[in-house]
């Protein structure tokens, strides 16, 4: 691995939740393809693009704002969990489990940023 970002444990679960949630927003009804579906994609993408982005920058402030975005990016993930579920696109069992994943990961991307002095 050439990117330190690449080492990043929030990066890694970042991009392996992405992976998980395009492959199930795909599957959402077609009438979701330019609005749920496409939603959760950025916003599920967004999370490593910008933990990637911020670890470049020079700035331990600018890379903590970056992070402040994958965590504002996570929590918009949640609600997009939280819509496909009430719209019974997804079983209880699966929000539950990209729920409690997407906690985790909140976690440890706040306390990341955190550490950063």
């Amino acid at each position: 691995m050439k990117f330190k970002f690449e080492k990043l444990n929030i990066w890694i679960k970042a991009m392996d939740l992405g992976e998980d949630l395009n492959s199930m927003a795909s599957l959402f009804p077609k009438k979701e393809i330019f609005n749920l579906s496409s939603q959760m994609s950025r916003a599920v993408d967004s999370i490593a693009l910008n933990i990637s982005e911020g670890s470049i920058l020079q700035s331990t402030a600018e890379f903590k704002r970056f992070l402040g975005y994958s965590i504002r990016s996570l929590a918009e993930v949640v609600t997009c969990l939280h819509k496909a579920k009430r719209r019974k696109y997804i079983k209880e069992t699966e929000f539950e489990k990209y729920y409690d994943e997407s906690f985790h990961l909140m976690n440890m991307m706040i306390s990341f940023r955190n550490t950063l002095k």
